[in-house]
């Protein structure tokens, strides 16, 4: 696996561990057989490309073993959208980079209000901190939060022959810049999986905090009292 992870961009920073790493063509999944679903997914944001389809054909990763795939049946009329963890929006230089977001390892069920609001305005304000002259790269983390002092509730049937998927609880994503000075940023987020008219600064944390609550180390390679202190700064949006 080391072989591997070290001729991949998107990880260079580090990578947190997974029961079943997928490496695509222009990004990562760390999948979870026990939620069957990603604990994260890890990306370096590609330059939008308004000139090309979005794909839209979401499929099963039979990558996943089946007894802890999910399958369209499982999303089918529960109310849930089948929300992006790494955006189709951010893969856009080819068609089969983009068709690689639409694979459901890349899914976790989403509350519609969520998924087409709030998160949705966040991958946009992401874009459009890479849009930044100043920014050489950009990185993102992201994936779900279960908060096991709450009920866990699930989508699909073990009758039917699919597995049952559980709802998240929140979602996190942590953002890591590199600038033309060589300098590294980080700004993370927490949002609950739920409709919110709440502006995104209201839901920024410290990356050490997501990691508390994800039960994830983020950016491991990165070493230092310089890179603690990131970790634990709430960094104003995008400064």
């Amino acid at each position: 696996m080391s072989d591997v992870s070290s001729v991949k961009r998107e990880v260079r920073y580090g990578m947190p561990a997974a029961d079943h790493v997928m490496f695509n063509r222009h990004y990562v999944i760390g999948y979870s057989y026990y939620f069957r679903q990603a604990k994260w997914a890890l990306e370096i944001i590609d330059p939008d490309n308004s000139n090309l389809d979005r794909a839209d054909n979401f499929r099963p990763d039979y990558r996943v073993p089946e007894l802890f795939r999910a399958d369209l049946a499982d999303y089918l009329n529960s109310g849930f959208d089948r929300g992006h963890l790494v955006a189709s929006a951010n893969q856009q230089e080819t068609e089969i980079q983009n068709s690689e977001t639409f694979l459901l390892s890349n899914m976790s069920p989403q509350q519609p209000d969520f998924n087409r609001r709030i998160w949705k305005t966040l991958e946009q304000r992401v874009r459009e901190l890479d849009s930044n002259k100043k920014i050489l790269e950009t990185y993102v983390i992201c994936g779900p939060i279960f908060d096991f002092n709450k009920p866990v509730v699930t989508i699909g049937s073990e009758k039917k022959g699919g597995v049952t998927l559980p709802i998240p609880h929140s979602y996190f994503k942590s953002i890591l810049t590199e600038n033309n000075r060589g300098a590294l940023h980080m700004w993370s987020f927490i949002i609950p999986n739920a409709k919110s008219n709440k502006t995104l600064d209201k839901f920024q944390v410290s990356t050490a905090k997501v990691e508390q609550m994800a039960g994830l180390f983020l950016w491991e390679s990165l070493t230092g009292e310089k890179i603690k202190r990131e970790k634990n700064h709430i960094r104003k949006m995008w400064k």
